[in-house]
């Protein structure tokens, strides 16, 4: 499409010998201090670029879709795909699953840049067993702002005692389509698909999700913001935690910031868009936040108009991630796993028409509430692995927790998590490199 980012890395300097645990500890540890950019590839892919651009995986797969189940091409679990979706008709891939795990497919659409859409135009993503059988139903739409930008709808198999279809293993089938294929734009939509399943805990628990929670709002982080570019794309999304984070951002971009929270953690978010030179006019729905969950499940959105003031969204007070979320209708629902979650960021492309080009200062306020638990206990793996957990790495890198002081006692920990041994050698690449940065006197 022509349309990519350039990630924005900075390289680390000097020449270290240590083990690669320790490395990537290193990596993970320095991309999360104070001002520091990252280290690693995808941990900070930058927002230049496009204003539309939209980075898909790099390891993702070519793969077509069918315009009948008979010639439906297989998704693996764990994999990513891309594909391309036309203007008219349903687009079919086939899954082959067992009879123990609950199966997430998530489909991302990328429009062009420069087609008009409509309120309602956007995807449907569907999922049906051999019979026919509907399994699930979703829809993706651009909403009141009418602004191109990549919008994500899922489709899942869930086991279910209580349910009659969809239970049995074999073949299912995922059907893509656009919402309202007449008033679209002619141009084929880029895809973006990813396949993950869930395996059953190994003891039954609650079969209802919590009724009480904590839905009050605290108050917004204060601070002086970090800048941490957002990526432009899930597989780029960039590393946060508990944090002010800022970046620019230009009418028709969307950037992705990745969250990782544990069971029982709960996401406040805030999105604060600056004021213009020019404080006239007005684009509807101008400023989108939304939240989605490790199998990129949308789990809530807010959007608000710009004036040229500066304006703030926010999320709905949200509850506590939990396995009976699963449970519960509305929002609560795809709080049902720990893991990386996704705070995504859209200025339409409206507001160019009355406040110029840009780029407009962004400030991201992040808080985790709530205290992190474990989970449900798996009998098996999740695909891809560790799907739904907060890794070591994620810890380190994007703590939670409140001020300063706070953060670096927590990489201490976490850090001590990988062993004494390597904790030494950790001591000794991080003074040797800080060492080498230093001015000869």
């Amino acid at each position: 499409m022509g349309r990519w980012c350039t990630a924005r890395r900075s390289a680390a300097t000097g020449r270290v010998a240590v083990t690669a645990a320790v490395l990537a500890a290193v990596l993970a540890t320095t991309a999360a201090l104070p001002g520091a950019t990252s280290l690693a590839p995808g941990l900070a892919a930058g927002s230049a670029g496009s204003a539309a651009g939209y980075d898909f995986a790099d390891d993702a797969v070519r793969i077509a879709g069918a315009r009948a189940t008979a010639g439906a091409e297989p998704l693996a679990a764990g994999a990513t795909y891309r594909s391309s979706l036309p203007r008219n008709g349903t687009l079919y891939y086939r899954l082959e699953l067992d009879a123990a795990s609950d199966a997430y497919v998530s489909v991302t659409a990328v429009p062009g840049a420069d087609g008009e859409v409509t309120a309602v135009d956007g995807i449907r993503v569907s999922v049906q067993d051999a019979e026919g059988g509907s399994c699930s139903v979703q829809s993706a739409t651009f909403g009141a702002a009418r602004s191109p930008r990549p919008v994500t709808a899922r489709g899942m198999r869930e086991i279910d005692p209580a349910a009659h279809r969809c239970q049995d293993p074999g073949t299912y089938y995922v059907g893509v389509e656009r919402t309202r294929p007449q008033d679209s734009p002619p141009d084929d939509w880029d895809l973006e698909l990813t396949v993950a399943t869930e395996p059953r805990p190994r003891e039954t628990g609650a079969t209802k999700a919590p009724e009480a929670w904590d839905s009050a709002s605290p108050e917004p982080l204060a601070g002086e913001p970090e800048r941490r570019p957002g990526g432009n794309g899930f597989a780029h999304a960039t590393l946060v935690g508990q944090g002010v984070w800022r970046d620019d951002i230009r009418p028709g971009e969307t950037l992705y910031y990745k969250v990782p929270v544990d069971w029982g953690r709960q996401v406040y978010a805030t999105a604060e868009l600056a004021g213009s030179a020019d404080a006239s006019g007005y684009a509807t729905g101008a400023l989108r936040l939304a939240l989605h969950n490790p199998v990129r499940g949308e789990v809530d959105d807010a959007a608000k108009g710009y004036t040229g003031r500066t304006t703030t969204v926010g999320l709905a007070p949200l509850p506590p991630v939990a396995y009976p979320n699963r449970y519960a209708t509305g929002q609560a629902g795809a709080l049902r796993f720990a893991g990386d979650y996704y705070v995504v960021i859209h200025l339409a492309a409206q507001v160019a028409d009355d406040f110029g080009q840009g780029p407009f200062a962004l400030t991201l306020r992040l808080r985790l509430g709530g205290s992190a638990g474990t989970g449900p206990g798996y009998a098996g793996e999740s695909r891809p692995k560790g799907l739904f957990e907060v890794s070591a790495q994620d810890r380190v890198a994007a703590p939670a927790g409140g001020g300063a002081d706070d953060r670096l006692a927590m990489k201490a920990v976490a850090v001590g998590g990988i062993g004494t041994g390597s904790l030494l050698l950790l001591g000794l690449a991080v003074w040797t490199t800080t060492a080498r940065r230093r001015p000869r006197p």
